[in-house]
């Protein structure tokens, strides 16, 4: 798995998560950022090795050391490409100049999600129900050791769901639950913006209509779609980072100002590995919400592109790879290139 589909739990689930988070009307307001350490220099202090071969890796990848991206074909005026981070973090919910100039030559933004925060809201529990829990006499308690499902119990009351509940939903659903950190589920209800969501404000402020290339079900759905023996691979990835959520958002804002995106990927392989989950493991998620959600993004972003210049705002993690959306738009005729 050496191209864009190669991502594992928490990365991917925050993009979905975080697109779901990101509809949180209100401004953005001064306040202290969510306070995490970098898990890849923990991998440079613990294990060399495998921070090299993390660094090594991730530069053999195509297309992962750009956010801002140009697109330009015969019979389509010039679109944009930028890749964003599902967070409030004031150091990466700021526009650059270059991004600006570009948002203001287009005539549509498309966001991965352009619900309205009660649509969202919701659309979490009630536009795939019946997917969300189980119907048939299992219960989650009886596919996870009593450890995994007491941090499950434990972990779940922080997000406001009732422990006693823990035993109904299946594990997709207590992945997503999880995937961002309290500090900054409590930034987004205080009405701090994701990165998407200035997008969004700067985009209506220069009377520019904003359009979703995903819903808030078909988000949903395509997280339970995922095979159950790899939904219970996601979720053990990602309780054995529950404790560290904000070390791993922490990482990716530092990867992601480097612009390094490529490395999450293979800092997430190394993560999957530590916690005892192979990373074949998540053959069906990967094609699933990546390659899949790419291909289908990158045909609705054509689709408004023969309407005039768009500026498209997506996960970083969708560029990259020999599936990202970078590679996508070059083999449907575009010229794409790099800006910032």
């Amino acid at each position: 798995m050496r191209n864009s589909a190669r991502l594992t739990t928490a990365l991917i689930v925050l993009t979905t998560f975080g697109s779901l988070a990101a509809e949180a009307a209100g401004h953005a307001r001064p306040g202290k950022l969510c306070e995490g350490k970098s898990l890849l220099q923990e991998f440079a202090a613990a294990d060399p090795l495998v921070y090299s071969r993390i660094l090594r890796d991730a530069e053999m990848i195509e297309n992962g050391r750009a956010v801002l991206w140009k697109l330009e074909r015969p019979g389509f005026q010039t679109s944009y490409l930028f890749g964003t981070v599902h967070l409030t973090d004031d150091r990466v919910a700021r526009l650059t100049d270059a991004t600006r100039t570009a948002l203001s030559e287009a005539k549509t933004l498309l966001i991965e999600n352009a619900s309205q925060q009660q649509e969202a809201t919701s659309g979490v529990y009630s536009a795939a129900t019946k997917q969300a829990v189980f119907s048939d006499g299992r219960s989650l308690d009886k596919l996870l050791t009593k450890d995994e499902f007491a941090k499950v119990r434990r972990s779940i009351e922080g997000v406001g769901v009732p422990a006693a509940a823990a035993h109904i939903y299946k594990p997709w659903m207590i992945t997503m639950l999880l995937a961002a950190s309290e500090c900054e589920r409590r930034r987004v209800q205080k009405g701090y913006l994701v990165l998407d969501m200035v997008v969004a404000e700067q985009a209506r402020s220069l009377g520019m209509p904003v359009e979703g290339m995903e819903t808030t079900e078909e988000q949903l759905l395509a997280l339970a779609s995922v095979p159950e023996d790899e939904q219970l691979g996601m979720l053990r990835a990602n309780l054995a980072l529950v404790d560290k959520t904000d070390d791993l958002l922490e990482t990716m804002v530092q990867l992601y100002l480097e612009r390094r995106i490529s490395a999450l990927w293979d800092l997430q392989i190394a993560l999957a590995r530590r916690a005892g989950v192979a990373p074949d493991a998540f053959a069906s998620f990967e094609r699933t919400l990546v390659v899949e959600r790419n291909r289908k993004m990158r045909d609705v972003a054509i689709s408004h592109m023969e309407k005039g210049p768009i500026f498209i705002a997506t996960g970083a993690l969708h560029l990259p790879g020999k599936t990202g959306l970078v590679a996508l738009m070059r083999e449907a005729g575009f010229t794409v290139t790099a800006i910032e």
